[in-house]
């Protein structure tokens, strides 16, 4: 799991919440984590693996020039992939070797480094995708989104950490003051997607289902069956941050209001207790389960058969799409190529229908 509360466990003076969620059965806690980042970083790693041809889904059927916006999937999935592995590397010293402090810290900070970087990845996409269907992105934008979310990730870990173990690991200080900073820099980006993404995609949905009504005055059945699988897409895109990410909001609301308590282990507060332990272990289940979802959120299941011979997808012979939606009031590379070859996408949907898969949503076409 990634919680800010990990990262005080080299903390000799840590506060009593999270003593007390911290040694509630290690053990046990410690094994689901490895169970859960265990199956997430094998699943994620197998859809993001190329695929046979004959269940390539619709979105590897490339457009000339791809956008940022697939690039952005690839790397919010690698991101997810290494902090899963931060948790598999550390639940296995916590069972294993439980007296490396160094290492405990280390793999905690990598943790908090990578999931950072895929919260603000996630904010990057849908600022993306707003900004293509406003021809306003293009490729030269994925530059500054890697000096924005590598700097903020970098920059607040760092400013995290070294705020709450001042002025050294052995000696931390006592009290909620010195690692309010630490947790305000991890939670920052995560409340920044819950918040602020949602917007972003309404407006995305808003804008393409306008740019569909004004191709040719109409709004036809497929340009209404497309608007509805983009609006699909980034609805499983929000529902798998708020499953994975929610219970830790609640979690930690839960353990500061413990903390500001006299007596945590006073009988009025048990079922607080109660709910505290429940979210500590949903949390441990859902965070590395982020990766493998935001996979199926993002392409859909695509599959065991792994073509590892690494050649290029065969190309689809593109044409000049400078007629229709030009004559509409103006060319948008993204969606304006998705409306010009629905044939070629059509014709895609077949080749794999022909084959037993089902087709994926349109959206992956509409990113790249």
């Amino acid at each position: 799991m990634a919680s800010p509360r990990l990262e005080t466990f080299c903390c000799p003076n840590r506060d009593a919440s999270t003593e007390f969620v911290i040694n509630f059965q290690p053990v046990f806690f410690s094994a689901i984590c490895i169970g859960s980042a265990g199956v997430s970083l094998v699943f994620s790693i197998l859809q993001i693996l190329p695929k046979r041809r004959g269940y390539r889904r619709l979105g590897q059927y490339p457009l000339p020039k791809p956008a940022s916006s697939s690039r952005i999937l690839f790397i919010i999935s690698v991101c997810d992939i290494l902090g899963c592995a931060g948790i598999l590397v550390r639940s296995s010293i916590w069972l294993g070797l439980p007296d490396l402090p160094v290492s405990e810290f280390t793999s905690q900070v990598w943790i908090q480094l990578f999931f950072s970087a895929s919260f603000w990845w996630t904010f990057c996409y849908a600022v993306d995708v707003y900004l293509v269907v406003k021809r306003s992105a293009g490729l030269s934008t994925i530059v500054l989104y890697h000096m924005i979310t590598w700097g903020l990730a970098v920059l607040l870990c760092v400013e995290g950490v070294a705020m709450l173990y001042y002025p050294s690991i052995s000696s931390c200080e006592n009290g909620l003051q010195h690692a309010i900073p630490h947790y305000i820099t991890t939670y920052a980006p995560l409340l920044l997607v819950l918040t602020v993404n949602p917007v972003l995609f309404a407006r995305t949905v808003s804008a393409v289902t306008s740019l569909l009504k004004g191709r040719q005055g109409i709004y036809t059945e497929n340009e209404r069956r497309l608007g509805t699988e983009i609006k699909i897409r980034f609805f499983k895109i929000m529902l798998v941050f708020f499953i994975c990410w929610l219970p830790n909001i609640i979690n930690e609301s839960l353990l500061f209001y413990l903390e500001m308590q006299a007596d945590i282990k006073a009988s009025h507060l048990k079922n607080v207790r109660n709910a505290t332990l429940i979210t500590w272990f949903i949390m441990g289940i859902l965070n590395p389960m982020q990766g493998f979802l935001n996979t199926l959120a993002f392409h859909g299941w695509t599959g065991f058969h792994v073509d590892l011979s690494f050649q290029q997808p065969r190309e689809l012979a593109w044409d000049s799409a400078s007629t229709s939606v030009a004559a509409a009031g103006g060319y948008n590379p993204i969606v304006g190529s998705t409306l010009h070859y629905q044939s070629h996408i059509q014709e895609a949907k077949k080749t794999m229908a022909a084959n037993g898969q089902q087709p994926s949503d349109a959206i992956s076409v509409l990113s790249e």
